[in-house]
């Protein structure tokens, strides 16, 4: 679950390398980060559900923190944490 500077968002574009692009459960479409970290270990497609933390100096840009599984992507839908 996520934390205060935390924010539940779906993958809606991958533009390549490590970047993508999120629509967050506030509503802004924002550019996402994939960090080293993840990049190689966990694979984002479109429509994953994804944990980020928007960016304290650009609100339009935010890291990539965690990524849901099919069966808890469903889970967080079905209580009504994401669209």
């Amino acid at each position: 679950m996520p934390n205060n500077d935390e924010l539940f968002a779906v993958v809606t574009q991958h533009n390549g390398g490590n970047h993508v692009r999120v629509r967050c459960e506030d509503g802004k479409n924002r550019m996402g980060r994939i960090p080293g970290r993840m990049k190689y270990r966990t694979w984002i497609n479109e429509g994953d559900v994804v944990l980020v933390e928007p960016w304290d100096w650009q609100d339009e840009k935010a890291n990539i923190e965690w990524r849901y599984s099919g069966k808890d992507a469903d889970q967080l839908r079905a209580e009504g944490h994401i669209d």
